[in-house]
Formats: structure tokens, C-alpha cells, sequence
């Protein structure tokens, strides 16, 4: 049965072409994807992801934010923080947030399919 990965970015043109990457050279399957931090919450709930990708600066409710959440929701989903600013998060926020791994968006995308296969076989 394949992984399920939900895609929450606010930009469309970075949730296209990682759901594409996942897609097309994983074993992962998209569930679904989502605008914002809200919008991450409801499908969440909805679609009971192994792992989310969550990008940190987003519009309504940011990546932390998002993260607190969604612990709540299911304690044992794994969370990526795919951030334009990984060096400026925190260890601190990260350990309080829940978020599992942070990988870079100026990184190749092999490199967070490999923390979501770090994740998953732990």
C-alpha cells in the first residue's frame, strides 16, 4: 500500500511540481494538496496523510503553526517543514511544533523524498 504525502504550499507552482517529482519518481502517493495552513487542517482531518509537506510562510497560518495542529489531529503523521528559510527555523520551534524534518526549497527535491523515507521507516 503506497505512503500517502499531503502538499501544503501557497505557491501552486511548488505544489505542481513536487506532487509531479513524488509522482513520477517515488512510490508515494499525492492525497491531495492544499492552499494554506487552514486549508492543510481540513484535508488533514479528511485524508489522513503518512506524511505532510508543509511550507513554513504561508498566508492565514504558517508552517508552525499548521504543524501544532496537526498533531493534534493524528499524533503519529509525519510533518517536513519545505521552506524557502530553513536556516532561520528555530531547533526550538521545531521541537514544540512537532515538525519531524526541514529541507530547503533551494535543495533538489531528491533530498526531500529522502527525509519523507527517513520518516516513514522509522
Amino acid at each position: 500500500m503506497p505512503k500517502l504525502i499531503l502538499i501544503v504550499d501557497d505557491s501552486p507552482a511548488v505544489r505542481k511540481a513536487t506532487r509531479l517529482y513524488l509522482e513520477t519518481e517515488t512510490e508515494f502517493e499525492v492525497c491531495g494538496e492544499a492552499v494554506d495552513g487552514m486549508d492543510g487542517l481540513h484535508k488533514a482531518a479528511q485524508l489522513k496523510p503518512d506524511v505532510v509537506v508543509l511550507d513554513l510562510a504561508m498566508p492565514r497560518m504558517n508552517g508552525l503553526e499548521t504543524a501544532r495542529e496537526l498533531k493534534k489531529i493524528q499524533s503519529d503523521m509525519r510533518v517536513v517543514l519545505f521552506t524557502s528559510y530553513a536556516d532561520a527555523v528555530r531547533e526550538l520551534d521545531l521541537v514544540t511544533s512537532g515538525v519531524h524534518a526541514v529541507v530547503s526549497k533551494a535543495d533538489p527535491l531528491s533530498v526531500l523524498v529522502k527525509q519523507i523515507e527517513n520518516l516513514l521507516s522509522r
